[in-house]
């Protein structure tokens, strides 16, 4: 057996109306918070002032910036440190979707250090000690950031996507509670939900995959295949959304272990270019030629994804199994109203060959099982484009 080290800090506190123990989480690692959350919209506001009053119950001073954007941009994370150094701040709070959390690792690494938070990308410096502490309560089942130590963001003036990638910033506590995700309109859902499904799935392709990440990946992915559609379907459904916070969960333990592929870095740039496009969507678009490009090179994973998303598959060979995925992802794309074209998310033709060379600038792809060069990302991208 190959060698591994399994590496996971965060205190997990897992369970419909957990959200209640944030004061109490809180005050444990600090005194004066910095809130971090996106626009706060009306279905969004009974969570934000269910931990408001959580907080303040705690003794814990609160300041809140409600400055998180899609995608996060290096000027939304400036504005946050600013507020942060501001209020003496000693924690930083993320309730959202991953932009959130990601927004206030990244506060959390500007706020204490000189420069910016774009000063510390993973093949930069690294964050020290000073960095604040994180907690982290996920509105969405989708990006695994409240388990990771990774915080994505883009510099706006080049339209590049990038991350910081350091163990200190993991959150300390994430609180993830199924009640907080009811209310996620059904197209937020269906991109979040197929993240993870990315996630899990990608983990398990990697050079880095180990028995444990190897294991939950396989588990997340039989959660999603079976309980996204529900989920889309009728949000409401808590079974549903609880089973897809613990993949979301899952998956992200096995992505802050193992790593992410020749998806993930096209993803990555589509975001960076055209930042009104949820990740889910640009990992979407660009899968079923991801499967193509690849399932000849990874049959035993290929043939295994298959089988869990179409159970006529099962009985079928491995080769006959892996080449049938990629129709059983289609499907499910389908299935779940994710089946869609680099058109049709408002991307323009001459966008693509940028996009292309923007895909090789994170090291992702090349943790594919088949390396792809420039010119065959190019392909894919025209592929995607057009259908």
């Amino acid at each position: 057996m190959t060698s591994f080290t399994y590496y996971q800090p965060t205190e997990i506190r897992f369970g419909r109306g957990r959200v209640r123990e944030v004061g109490a989480a809180v005050a444990s690692l600090g005194d004066r918070c910095l809130l971090v959350t996106g626009r706060v919209l009306p279905a969004r506001s009974p969570h934000v002032e269910t931990v408001m009053r959580s907080l303040r119950e705690a003794g814990v001073e609160v300041t809140h910036f409600a400055g998180a954007v899609p995608n996060p941009t290096t000027e939304s994370v400036s504005a946050g440190a600013t507020a942060a150094r501001g209020g003496r701040i000693d924690i930083a709070l993320g309730l959202g979707g991953g932009s959130s959390i990601d927004t206030a690792k990244a506060i959390a690494v500007e706020a204490t250090h000189p420069g910016a938070a774009w000063d510390y990308l993973y093949f930069k410096q690294s964050p020290t000690d000073k960095t604040l502490p994180v907690v982290a309560v996920p509105t969405t089942s989708g990006t695994g950031s409240h388990v990771t130590q990774v915080a994505v963001l883009t510099e706006t003036a080049t339209k590049t996507k990038s991350a910081i990638f350091h163990p200190r910033v993991y959150p300390r506590i994430s609180i993830v509670d199924p009640d907080l995700m009811s209310t996620v309109p059904r197209d937020v859902t269906a991109s979040t939900g197929f993240d993870v499904f990315a996630h899990a799935f990608e983990s398990f392709l990697h050079v880095n995959a180990s028995p444990i990440t190897n294991l939950m990946a396989l588990e997340a992915m039989r959660i999603v295949g079976a309980f996204l559609p529900r989920a889309v379907s009728d949000g409401t459904d808590l079974e549903a959304r609880e089973m897809m916070a613990v993949a979301d969960t899952l998956a992200g333990m096995c992505i802050a272990n193992a790593g992410v592929t020749l998806p993930h870095g096209i993803g990555m740039a589509i975001g960076g270019y055209c930042s009104g496009v949820m990740h889910g969507q640009s990992l979407a678009v660009v899968y079923p030629e991801f499967t193509r490009f690849t399932w000849e090179y990874a049959k035993p994973q290929f043939a295994a994804m298959g089988r869990v998303l179409d159970q006529s598959l099962v009985g079928a060979s491995e080769s006959a199994a892996a080449e049938g995925s990629c129709l059983a992802l289609d499907a499910f794309l389908k299935g779940i109203g994710m089946w869609l074209s680099l058109k049709g998310l408002g991307i323009k033709s001459e966008d693509v060959a940028p996009l292309a060379r923007k895909s090789t600038i994170l090291p992702d792809y090349r943790n594919n099982p088949r390396v792809a060069a420039g010119e065959e990302i190019r392909k894919m991208l025209e592929a995607s484009y057009r259908r």
